[in-house]
């Protein structure tokens, strides 16, 4: 299943700067999106993890594995871990930011190229 997460304005800029960003070259790094969101559980390897930000869909990446990343295995605090070979799309309707995540609402067809995703 894929799903859907808001990117805070206010961590934009450090969000990019994690590294392997739609079209840049592959480092083999892992990177986590953390969240408290039960949804978390229903996506998994190869599954699409989307970001939407500043009031657009910025992309996509494709899914390692989701983690538990509480020490005790308690239910709650999950990592959704991607790598490289994220993707730049949008789709021509505005996206406002929500809390939590949320399974893709669109249809992948209507996905389009994204060249300008990075500007806010």
């Amino acid at each position: 299943m894929d799903l859907v997460g808001t990117c805070p304005k206010d961590f934009w800029e450090e969000w990019l700067g994690e590294g392997d960003c739609a079209g840049s070259e592959e480092s083999g790094a892992e990177y986590g999106w953390y969240t408290g969101s039960g949804m978390a559980e229903r996506i998994g390897a190869g599954d699409r993890f989307y970001v939407v930000a500043h009031g657009k869909l910025r992309g996509w990446a494709p899914v390692v594995r989701v983690e538990n990343s509480r020490s005790d295995n308690a239910r709650g605090s999950w990592v959704i871990v991607r790598k490289g070979g994220a993707v730049a799309c949008t789709v021509p309707q505005e996206m406002r930011g929500f809390r939590g995540l949320r399974k893709r609402w669109w249809p992948r067809w209507a996905e389009v190229a994204f060249p300008g995703w990075r500007v806010p």
